[in-house]
């Protein structure tokens, strides 16, 4: 039996929010009050905790709430994961076709990274993965990339003071070695993963350098029997090519 977890104060918070959204001039607390049934005493200290987010605005004067510009960010953030898949898109159809490997497309999400978008390789065997899968942040070269969009001191911090998860014999857990490959990262401009995530499979990542402030990437996969040196060099310019490509595409569209 599955026990699910109602969060009351969380659902309420949105109550308010909704209701606060649904009124051009704003609703004082007496009327949230009323209209959703919920205690002047609840809504009070809901409301203060979303003032001091930033979440709701009082107005002084009229003692009215409306919505504050920390939803406006968070709307922007979400809108701008979207726009991004649609601009990525034609991009990574492109990719794939040119180097006969799958292509992902991900965004750093607190401790992981969520994969926003895939194109399937045509070939029979395949690496794939469902929408919205999450991949912790340091795995192979994935955390390389989004390591290389951070300021240096915050990517060493926190790999010096996180111990280095180990998926595979091949993963780095060596600080000084990993950081080196970040390092990497922000000359070359690609990460490669030889097997440091999944055994057997090989990865090329390339870093899309924080479009509007959102930290993302884009690689490509395959097995290890089709990623030679050679076929990973060629994947390394194109990947860099389309990395470039989106950049600059997203930047015209802003």
């Amino acid at each position: 039996m599955t026990v699910k977890y109602q969060a009351p104060t969380v659902k309420k918070a949105f109550s308010i929010l909704n209701q606060i959204a649904a009124q051009k001039k704003g609703q004082r607390a007496s009327e949230l009050s009323y209209c959703l049934n919920i205690s002047k005493s609840t809504v009070h200290g809901i409301l203060t905790a979303l003032d001091e987010l930033g979440a709701v605005i009082r107005d002084p004067l009229t003692k009215r709430y409306s919505l504050g510009l920390t939803l406006f960010e968070l709307g922007r953030a979400a809108y701008s994961r979207a726009d991004l898949k649609d601009t990525a898109r034609p991009f990574m159809e492109k990719l794939m076709v040119t180097v006969g490997e799958s292509a992902f497309l991900g965004v750093k999400n607190g401790d992981h990274v969520t994969i926003l978008d895939i194109v399937e390789s045509s070939q029979n065997l395949k690496i794939t993965a469902p929408l919205g899968t999450a991949i912790p942040l340091l795995a192979g070269a994935i955390g390389k990339v989004m390591l290389a969009q951070m300021k240096s001191e915050e990517a060493a911090a926190l790999v010096n003071c996180n111990a280095l998860p180990r998926f595979t014999a091949n993963t780095i857990t060596d600080s000084q070695q990993y950081l080196k490959e970040v390092a990497s990262v922000k000359k070359y401009g690609y990460a490669i993963d030889n097997e440091e995530y999944i055994p057997g499979v090989k990865a090329i990542a390339a870093p899309l350098h924080s479009i509007d402030r959102i930290m993302a990437a884009i690689w490509v996969v395959g097995f290890k029997p089709g990623m030679d040196d050679r076929k990973i060099q060629f994947i390394a310019t194109e990947i860099k090519k389309t990395s470039e490509a989106i950049r600059k595409k997203t930047e015209h569209e802003m």
